[in-house]
């Protein structure tokens, strides 16, 4: 396969490949100077749990509440 660079330094990927990492909105880019390396960056697992504790209304000081009572508690 093919990709042609841009004039502003852009690569598209070619569909075949893109299709296999779906979901990944950001790729590491290194290189050995004779090649380009792109390497997938996923969502770290902290990101997930955040994410999902602003859905369900729970703040930081929440948590630093909760983490206070259960230390308490003992």
């Amino acid at each position: 396969m093919l990709a042609k660079i841009t004039s502003k330094n852009q690569i598209t990927l070619p569909k075949a490949i893109a299709s296999q990492f779906g979901g990944v909105e950001y790729f590491e880019v290194s290189t050995d100077g004779d090649a380009i390396s792109l390497r997938p960056l996923r969502r770290s697992r902290i990101e997930e749990v955040w994410e999902k504790l602003e859905q369900l209304g729970i703040t930081e000081d929440d948590v630093a509440d909760a983490v206070t009572w259960a230390r308490s508690s003992k």
